[in-house]
This record gives C-alpha cells, sequence and structure tokens, in this order.
C-alpha cells in the first residue's frame, strides 16, 4: 500500500514539539494513530537529527509489552533510557491501558529533558482526564480517519470510483490493502464486533447485550435523524418489551460517543443564537463501520453524503452544529403558524463561519428552492453553500448562495472559499 504522509496531522505535533505539554493524540481505533505516532513522527525526528537512542518508544496494546502496563516498570524503563541530558522523545501507544496512567504522565513532565506524545482510543478516560488532571499541562490532537483527499492520494482508481468506495468502504487506513469486497466487508465487520463492541462492553461490564446491539443498529440506520433519548427507551418498551430506561439510552449513546464510533452534533438557533437540547443528531466517524454493521443494506447515497461533509469538516477543525431557522407563516383566515427550517450544518472555526446544506441531488426546481429555503432566510453576511453530489461547476446565485459539487469540496483544501 502506498504510503499516506497525514500531514495535517504531523504538522499538528512539529508545532507542538518541547512545549512542555504532554500531546495527546485521541481518535478511533485503527484510523493510524500509532502509524503516525511510531512511524511518521520517528522519521520526522530522526531526519532532524535526533538519534533513534533517545526516541522511547512503548506500544502498551502489544501482548508483550504487557509488564509495562505496570505503572512502576514503565517508570523504571524510561528512567533507565534517559542517560545524558538532551532531550528524549517518550512515545506510548494506546495510554488508557495503562494503570494510573494520569500519575505516570504528570511524573514524566518533571523530566526536564523529556518531550511525551501518547496516543488513546477512549474520549472517556482522555479528554475529561485531560482537564482534570493536567490542568492546562496537556493538549489533544484529534485524529480521524483518512479524509477523502488522504485516502485518493493512496488509491489507484478513478476520483468517481474512489468516491464510491469512500462511501461504502470508509477511511480506514487498512481499508486500502485489501483488494477484493469480501476482504473489506470481512475486515470492517470483524472490527465493528471483536475490537470496538468488545471494547465497549468489557469497559462497562455489559452483560445483557441484546438492547446495546439494537440501539447500535437503530442509529447506524438512522444517520443525521433527530435523535431523543427518551422516544428510543419508549420505542424499546412498547416493541421489543424491553425494560430498559432513559439513563441507559442515553449512557449507551455516551459510550458510543467515547469510543469515537460516532459524534453528537447539537441544533443551534440561528435567529435566537441559542442552543436547542434535544433531539440531537448523530454521525458515524467512519462509514465503512457504519455500513458493515447494518450488512450493507442500506446505501441512500443522500445520508451517506451527509455524513461525509459533517465528517470533511470536522476533520478540517470546525465545530458543526444542525442549524434551525424558526419561520412563521399566516394562513388564509390570519392565523399564525410557526415551524422551523433547517440548516444541515453551521460550521464555526475562530471568527469564521459557514452555512452548508448538503443535497446529493438538486433535479428540479423544487429540490432547488427546497435547499435555499433555508439559506435565504438566514439573515447574516456569512458565506451560504449548497455542496451538490454530481460533478459541476461552481456557481453563486444572486443571492449570494454558492453551489459547490461534493468532488471539490473534499478534494480542495480552500473549497469553502471558492
Amino acid at each position: 500500500m502506498k504510503h499516506i504522509e497525514r500531514r495535517k496531522y504531523l504538522d499538528e505535533l512539529v508545532s507542538l514539539r518541547n512545549n512542555g505539554m504532554i500531546k495527546i493524540i485521541t481518535g478511533m481505533r485503527r484510523c493510524g494513530k500509532s502509524y503516525l505516532l511510531f512511524e511518521i513522527f520517528t522519521s520526522y525526528l530522526e531526519s532532524n537529527g535526533i538519534a533513534p537512542d533517545h526516541i522511547i518508544k512503548v506500544d502498551l496494546e502489544d501482548y508483550r509489552n504487557r509488564a509495562m502496563r505496570n505503572p512502576d516498570n514503565l517508570y523504571a524503563y524510561v528512567e533507565s533510557r534517559i542517560t545524558d541530558g538532551d532531550m528524549y522523545y517518550i512515545l506510548l501507544d494506546e495510554v488508557q491501558m495503562l494503570d494510573q496512567f494520569e500519575d505516570v504522565l504528570n511524573g514524566f513532565l518533571r523530566i526536564r529533558n523529556a518531550d511525551i506524545y501518547v496516543t488513546g482510543s477512549n474520549a472517556k478516560f482522555l479528554s475529561k482526564d485531560i482537564i482534570t488532571e493536567f490542568r492546562g499541562r496537556g493538549f489533544e490532537v484529534k485524529m480521524y480517519p483518512l479524509s477523502f483527499s488522504e485516502y485518493m492520494s493512496a488509491y489507484p482508481g478513478t476520483v468517481q470510483a474512489g468516491f464510491n468506495e469512500y462511501m461504502l468502504y470508509g477511511g480506514l487506513p487498512q481499508i486500502l490493502s485489501y483488494q477484493t469486497e469480501e476482504q473489506k466487508v470481512r475486515f470492517l465487520k470483524a472490527l465493528f464486533d471483536e475490537t470496538y463492541l468488545k471494547d465497549i462492553k468489557d469497559r462497562y461490564e455489559i452483560r445483557k447485550d441484546d438492547d446495546l446491539e439494537e440501539l447500535i443498529n437503530i442509529m447506524a440506520s438512522g444517520i443525521g435523524a433527530l435523535t431523543n433519548p427518551n422516544k428510543l427507551a419508549n420505542t424499546f418498551q412498547s416493541e421489543k418489551k424491553s425494560p430498559i430506561s432513559n439513563d441507559t439510552v442515553k449512557n449507551y449513546i455516551d459510550y458510543l460517543c467515547d469510543s469515537f464510533l460516532i459524534e453528537k452534533s447539537t441544533r443551534y438557533d440561528i435567529k435566537g443564537k441559542r442552543y436547542i437540547n434535544s433531539p440531537y443528531k448523530y454521525y458515524f466517524l467512519d462509514l465503512g463501520l457504519r455500513n458493515a454493521r447494518i450488512n450493507f443494506r442500506q446505501s441512500e447515497k443522500s445520508h451517506l453524503m451527509e455524513n461525509m461533509v459533517y465528517n470533511e469538516l470536522r476533520i478540517r477543525g470546525f465545530n458543526v452544529d444542525v442549524g434551525v431557522v424558526p419561520v412563521v407563516r399566516r394562513s388564509e383566515d390570519g392565523k399564525q403558524h410557526r415551524s422551523s427550517l433547517e440548516v444541515d450544518f453551521v460550521c464555526n472555526l475562530g471568527s469564521r463561519r459557514y452555512y452548508i446544506q448538503s443535497a446529493y441531488r438538486m433535479e428540479s426546481d423544487e429540490k432547488i428552492r427546497q435547499e435555499r429555503a433555508s439559506l435565504l432566510r438566514v439573515d447574516d453576511s456569512f458565506k451560504k453553500i449548497i455542496v451538490i453530489g454530481e460533478e459541476s461547476p461552481i456557481t453563486r446565485d444572486e443571492a449570494g448562495i454558492t453551489t459547490i459539487s461534493i468532488y471539490e469540496f473534499l478534494l480542495k483544501e480552500n473549497s469553502l472559499e471558492l
């Protein structure tokens, strides 16, 4: 398989080098964190004059290193490797497998000539602990599966063929090493069941897992749909005769988020400038895993493309909300009727904001009107964009709404500025 640079993440690690903080690379399992740290970043250090014996690497997931999961053993090993006053680079993979990892990392912070980098695959153990334990001395680098442009840098076929495969099999780097459909399907299904699900069941000691399995199927079938834990619990109780509570449903969804399988997007009232609690929308961070979960039965491209647009925006560092625009209409009898229109994504990064609609096909005037309706009711001057699922030149209409093809959007880094 062709080497994929993952330049965005390497540049971020380089910019954080020797800053006195713990660099914590988080992200779903198999998205390339270990490769980034042990291959790409290590190669960068060595090419910039760091001697190999000053790079201390420990893969805590490797069974051969199981003794290192004991904090005393790991600490003693690292101390034994530091033999002079030059800078040492401590690289730890899957740090959540280390007992009392917060204490150990805080200890490493006190070593004057050590620069520390770790990876981890569980947000519960990592993101929340970073805030409480390291108090400004930990910096999180969020890693995602391959973006479409990264994927295409190693994909041998046409852009259209690559797009269809990416939509179906996702962007986990290993997927590119398999040649046949059968191999890709088997890899994704095994990964979902034997790694992700097993992790969740073991970590949270879930014995009766029927409800968890069913909930995952519901979430996978309804990507981009409004999801309310209370309604889900009621459905379980009425249709599945399960006594599952609202809190349990909420916990299960949190576990899926903590494993970086899905992300939650909150609704935002654009006019009222406020967030609307529940229901939320959820998107899968890798579509291949989502599709494998439901046996590749549902390939409704409009929803899959919406999920792809969401993931691309997150990869680019945006906070992504679902926009809601209140609408008041007056009926013939003079009565007011309140409703709302949706903007698929409100994206914020610093002072930049974009309003984005994802529309797989706009084959009729009615569909075009429908996609533009919510954007026309947003009365600020931030850019408004419709991403469509076919090749098309970039256009801008009299209302200032830009229409761009999904290929341009995904492949050009500056696509939001075009």
